[in-house]
């Protein structure tokens, strides 16, 4: 890690550095990554012990000085009882008031010692799959450290951030949030170069209220937006078109044209599209054909992911690509690469059916967009739904909108788990023959028993999604190994 010694980061984090007697050169040798987890820790790392409502990271600091770890960052002063006798001369150890605090800093000097750009995607939906189709388009040109799995939080942003190594020419952070100030915050950390933001919608809405302060809360991204940044917005959602200039920086909006605004490339009020999407051509479960207009001129491309939603990550990745220089024939290759993750609309075909696996987490606009492309798959098409989370006084409702959505789209079968997935099947009606479960358990008991097969036939096509905290991935991976 490029000047990541113990002396610079104490100071970086305001800590109190503690070295061995007779052992100054340990407070100047580079640390080789910084980890929270004792099990990945080794040989000349830094720990950092984090309290935790279960267990506290301290009381590994033992083990970790063990494996070879050279530097301790903790919220307390460490003794004998810390740092085993025979490894003391080797580990400095830094006093910080708050761990996670001190991380954050780190993060922030790390990235600004690395002097990349960083691109940083905000938004309620989709943010996971736009990261993916931005980092695929721009490692058409550039070597790109991109956020891995859900690590978009206060602690995920940093350790992101520590993985970047000096051969990296630009960092893809995926930046999540749930409540006022928690963007603000990892805005100081990526002090980004390129803002993406895919949309406002009703998410965490206990914390935010409504769209409104969706909106102002994801704003806060702009705080350390630097003054010669890039700003892509969606120019199909209305609470974003208002976003008309920001900092002195004039957004570029991407979208699909608003019908009858074909011609003059137009979303949501009229907003110009700087990138837009026509010829729009879905091929059921292979993906979507479309053509891309932008500025330096248009391409045709095939996105192999299935849904309109990413054609709109499509174009996100191709006003990414422009503001960095790249040309349409390297933008073309990126989105054509693009390959799904797990959880995010990740096609599995068992041989006995299709399943979508796109269980990684819900709300009504996700919901919609899932449903929309299983309304298109082959086979008879049956979907799997349950709670969506975070949804605030008006939960009853979003299920409700859901399950009438659900219905429209004509599916074959539907069935819902959950109190609140039972709310789907509620909007849903008689017209959608169901089956409705208390618990992702008692449908697994199910499948087991083979008591749900008068909904799930050989040939189906499968959309199984609902909020994380419904531990879908069970019913994923006992519908892949079901005899």
């Amino acid at each position: 890690m490029k000047n990541m010694t113990p002396r610079l980061m104490a100071n970086a984090c305001a800590g109190i550095l503690h070295v061995p007697d007779g052992q100054e050169q340990l407070a100047d040798a580079e640390v080789t990554q910084i980890v929270t987890d004792s099990r990945k820790a080794g040989e000349g790392m830094l720990f950092a012990a984090i309290p935790g409502e279960r267990v506290d990271g301290h009381s590994y600091i033992p083990s970790v000085c063990e494996k070879g770890a050279s530097c301790i960052l903790c919220e307390r002063d460490l003794t004998g009882e810390d740092i085993p006798e025979h490894v003391s001369q080797g580990v400095c150890w830094i006093r910080v008031r708050s761990t996670l605090a001190a991380l954050r800093d780190l993060a922030e000097y790390y990235l600004q010692e690395l002097g990349i750009p960083a691109v940083g995607i905000a938004g309620s939906v989709g943010k996971t799959s736009t990261k993916e189709m931005v980092a695929a388009v721009l490692s058409q040109k550039y070597r790109v450290c991109k956020t891995q799995g859900n690590f978009n939080n206060e602690l995920g942003v940093p350790l992101t951030i520590f993985r970047i190594t000096p051969e990296d020419e630009i960092a893809v952070l995926e930046m999540g949030i749930s409540d006022f100030g928690e963007m603000h915050r990892l805005s100081r950390i990526v002090h980004p170069d390129t803002v993406i933001m895919t949309n406002i919608g009703e998410c965490h809405l206990e914390f935010l209220g409504d769209r409104d302060g969706v909106l102002r809360a994801k704003s806060e991204i702009f705080d350390y937006l630097r003054e010669d940044g890039h700003i892509l917005l969606n120019g199909n959602d209305d609470k974003l078109v208002t976003l008309q200039e920001v900092n002195g920086i004039r957004p570029v909006f991407f979208g699909i044209p608003s019908e009858g605004q074909e011609e003059k490339g137009r979303g949501e009020n009229g907003t110009a599209l700087t990138c837009y999407a026509d010829a729009i051509e879905p091929l059921g479960l292979a993906g979507t054909r479309a053509a891309i207009h932008t500025p330096e001129g248009s391409f045709t491309c095939t996105v192999p992911i299935p849904g309109r939603h990413m054609v709109m990550n499509a174009l996100a990745g191709t006003a990414a690509g422009l503001a960095y220089g790249m040309s349409l024939e390297q933008i073309r290759c990126g989105i054509e690469s693009i390959q799904p993750v797990g959880g995010r609309f990740h096609i599995v075909e068992t041989g006995k059916r299709i399943i979508i696996d796109d269980c990684y987490n819900a709300n009504p606009i996700s919901m919609k967009a899932s449903l929309g492309v299983l309304r298109d798959a082959p086979g008879r098409r049956v979907a799997i739904l349950g709670d969506m989370a975070e949804l605030g006084k008006d939960e009853h409702a979003f299920h409700l909108e859901v399950g009438n959505f659900a219905r429209e789209c004509g599916i074959d079968a539907l069935i819902t788990i959950g109190e609140r997935g039972s709310w789907i099947g509620e909007g849903a009606g008689n017209d959608v023959p169901g089956m409705h479960f208390d618990s992702t358990d008692s449908f697994l008991e199910a499948v087991k028993a083979h008591r749900s097969e008068t909904l799930l036939q050989k040939g189906d096509t499968v959309l199984v999604k609902a909020s994380h905290c419904m531990a879908f991935e069970k019913i994923v991976a006992a519908l892949e190994n079901e005899e």
